[in-house]
């Protein structure tokens, strides 16, 4: 039966192009012990340049092979590698691999000795590569190089499956239809066996089973499995995201059954299409998808981010900024994100890897494989619903994009193809035509739709980049772009919807954002800390999930300078009251004259001249928002003080003492009413205590009163204490407990020392 080892611990690392450390006796005493996902270079959040990460690397890893591994195949997968890879066990190339953002395996045991140490070593080459997608020319989005992503060793018989598939068909609540299609790997004998194919419930309890004999040839074979109906399915929808999981097992067909190898996948079941009246359908019902494009990228650690990382951009994005889909640009994303955005009920486009830039024939080859691997790698998500198979904003190239079309209409019959655009007339032979829609921006329109389903992937981004401590006035007309262009888009039924672009903020190559390398593009920074923007998008979810207030203004001494008289709420309140000093001066309800599509548009309070009373006479300003007559949420803003706190937030209380398991820590700087001092940029210094380390610069300079850095856990457990202060005054503890890694790892021998 199939095992799954955790073969992210105990790598040795040399940021150096060693030849010879693909050998098992090389020395490498002068390596550094990491733990994966690992950046080969970590850099400060901005004023970086991409030459500091380019260079080629190698990782080592020391492991022992039981006597109960003979026989098995020994599976090595690797979930994302940047750029290139060349993977070694014992000396011996078992294989390489290129592109950085899809996962690829080997089969190892061959090269594997029984009884004694072993060494898996891998060439890393983060340079430039202009021959690998999506390089040949400029990209607007860093590379960042490194094992970054999680790896796995799988043991399991000689003969296994290689992938499953399974596609849902007539799926209604009354019944549906499940097909699986499996690759199955045979090193040893040709021979019939039992596929064997079981629903589970969330339970664990089997709901549905099918099994049939199949000839499991010599080498690959593909093999389809008859139809399982599933009656009144539970099925997957955003607010009521019910997982099954499917286990496929291999049988030997003799009386004494012997199992070979089981594969247990994830599934959701849920009908998503785009139909010809142009709207997007979840389990037969419309939905408007609002969205944001959404870079893995993370301050200091690059793409190098633990599993509890990524699973929290999905909660920041679904629970946060309320959205019901993401696009993930402009390449796969982590399959622990995915895995999250199924569990919570978040939609996902995604797409191959690519910017603008088309190669050559063999570039394109390349493209190929790398959509190939995306589509057999995540099609059994149910979060997944559009498969992007265009090089984003690149020329047209019908030859290459038939193929792309092709080649994911086989894999994945039943998702649709987009193909993201810059040009509006460019030639559509995608299911749904993706547009970035940049032309009419600044006036807060969209261009109308020219073919139907059509999805807006793109917007404002580039045409209004803010930064959080950029002036309040345009923060909130940033905001109110996206307002406007998200009450275009709901104005018009046959767009299926909009993705803005983008969530956050992300680090960029010189010839790009505002020159500290970093594209101020995000509705909330770099650090995942919201703009006023982002708060417009946390608004448009029901009150039922969340009621949101929020005031995008500070209340200043000259409260006129930086928005005249006039006063933005974003809510999903149907009324507001407007409080100064406690006492009510205004009510309104949300602006439908000027936003009549939104969901829930802005309360605009105007005339607020309550401002020249001056300062010292000001005491608060409150917003409470009510629904059916009764209060539901309030905001209360007060005049700016003086800073009289540090805050110290972290995410996460508890750690897996892995070596790579981290949390966000924020920063801020406030008054003593609570409120962050937007414009305070004071220096922060970290101090680390216990099995811990920190991921970011120390000392840290606040940006808009506040900021980020990351506690990551070692390899013991323990507690750690992270005291920050300011100008060796004001302080502040955050507390995190690490906890064992109880999952089994690959063995570590008890090695001698080496000699060259």
């Amino acid at each position: 039966m199939r095992q799954i080892l955790n073969f992210n611990t105990e790598w040795l690392f040399c940021a150096e192009d060693e030849p010879g450390s693909k050998h098992r006796e090389y020395r490498d005493d002068h390596f550094e012990e990491v733990h994966l996902p690992h950046t080969n270079k970590l850099v400060p959040h901005h004023y970086f340049s991409e030459k500091d990460y380019q260079f080629v690397s190698w990782y080592r890893r020391h492991f022992e092979a039981p006597a109960d591994w003979a026989g098995k195949s020994l599976i090595v997968e690797f979930d994302g590698v940047m750029s290139a890879a060349e993977v070694y066990v014992n000396g011996h190339c078992v294989g390489e691999h290129h592109g950085g953002y899809t996962s690829f395996s080997f089969e190892i045991s061959p090269w594997v000795v029984i009884g004694e140490p072993n060494v898996i070593a891998v060439r890393v080459d983060s340079t430039c590569r202009p021959d690998i997608p999506p390089e040949g020319r400029l990209v607007d989005y860093m590379l960042f190089g490194g094992m970054y992503r999680n790896v796995r060793l799988i043991l399991t018989s000689a003969v296994y499956i290689e992938w499953a598939s399974y596609a849902w068909n007539e799926v209604t609540s009354q019944e549906a239809w499940m097909e699986g299609a499996f690759r199955i790997r045979n090193l040893g004998e040709a021979r019939t066996l039992i596929l064997q194919t079981s629903l589970l419930d969330s339970e664990g309890d089997v709901v549905e089973e099918v099994a049939v004999p199949i000839a499991a040839e010599v080498g690959v074979s593909e093999v389809r499995q008859m139809a399982l109906k599933v009656n009144n399915p539970h099925l997957w929808d955003l607010d009521d995201p019910y997982l099954y999981a499917v286990r496929t097992t291999l049988r030997d067909m003799g009386e004494e059954s012997v199992d070979y190898d089981d594969l247990t996948t994830r599934v959701g079941i849920r009908c998503a299409e785009f139909r010809k009246d142009g709207k997007f359908y979840l389990n037969g019902q419309p939905l408007k998808l609002r969205g944001l494009n959404r870079h893995q990228m993370f301050p200091y650690l690059g793409g190098a981010m633990c599993e509890r990382g990524q699973r929290k951009d999905a909660d920041i994005l679904k629970e946060e900024l309320g959205l019901n889909f993401v696009r993930s640009s402009h390449y796969p994303a982590d399959p622990s994100f995915l895995d999250r955005c199924d569990e919570i009920g978040l939609l996902v486009f995604e797409e191959l890897p690519g910017w603008q830039y088309i190669g050559d024939a063999e570039w394109q080859n390349k493209a190929l494989v790398q959509l190939e691997e995306m589509i057999v790698r995540d099609r059994n998500h149910p979060s997944i619903f559009l498969w992007g198979v265009r090089i984003n904003e690149s020329a047209d190239n019908a030859q290459l994009y038939l193929r792309t079309n092709a080649l994911a209409r086989r894999l994945d019959p039943s998702r649709a193809t987009g193909g993201v655009r810059a040009l509006q007339n460019s030639e559509f032979l995608e299911d749904v035509f993706t547009y970035n829609d940049f032309t009419r921006n600044r006036e807060g329109k969209i261009l109308p739709p020219n073919h139907a389903p059509y999805l807006i992937t793109e917007y404002m981004g580039h045409m209004y980049p803010t930064k959080s401590y950029d002036n309040v006035e345009r923060q909130i007309k940033h905001a109110l772009g996206h307002a406007q262009i998200q009450n275009g888009q709901y104005g018009v039924p046959h767009i299926a919807g909009a993705a803005g672009w983008c969530a956050f903020d992300y680090n960029t190559h010189q010839d790009f954002g505002s020159g500290d390398r970093i594209c101020y593009h995000g509705v909330c920074d770099i650090f995942r800390l919201p703009k006023f923007a982002g708060h417009f998008y946390r608004s448009q979810q029901e009150p039922v999930k969340q009621p949101v207030v929020f005031i995008a203004r500070y209340l200043i001494p000259s409260f006129n300078e930086d928005f005249g008289d006039v006063v933005p709420v974003f809510t999903n309140c149907e009324e507001a009251d407007l409080f100064v000093n406690g006492v009510k001066v205004a009510s309104e309800r949300p602006d439908y004259v000027n936003y009549p599509n939104l969901p829930h548009p802005p309360v605009m309070f105007t005339g607020c001249s309550w401002w020249e009373w001056g300062s010292s006479l000001l005491t608060s300003l409150k917003v409470v928002g009510k629904i059916g007559g009764l209060p539901v949420a309030e905001h209360e803003l007060f005049p700016a003080g003086m800073p009289d706190r540090l805050a110290l937030l972290a995410d996460d209380r508890e750690l897996i003492a892995d070596g790579a398991d981290c949390t966000r820590v924020v920063v801020a700087l406030q008054d003593g009413k609570g409120q962050t001092l937007q414009l305070a940029h004071h220096a922060v210094s970290f101090h680390v205590e216990g099995p811990g380390r920190l991921i970011g610069e120390n000392p840290f300079s606040l940006e808009a009163g506040r900021g980020a850095v990351y506690i990551q856990a070692t390899r013991t457990p323990g507690t750690i204490r992270c005291i920050a202060n300011v100008n060796g005054g004001m302080t502040a503890e955050a507390i995190i407990q690490t906890v064992a890694l109880t999952k089994p790892i690959v063995p570590i021998p008890q090695r001698a020392k080496q000699i060259n």
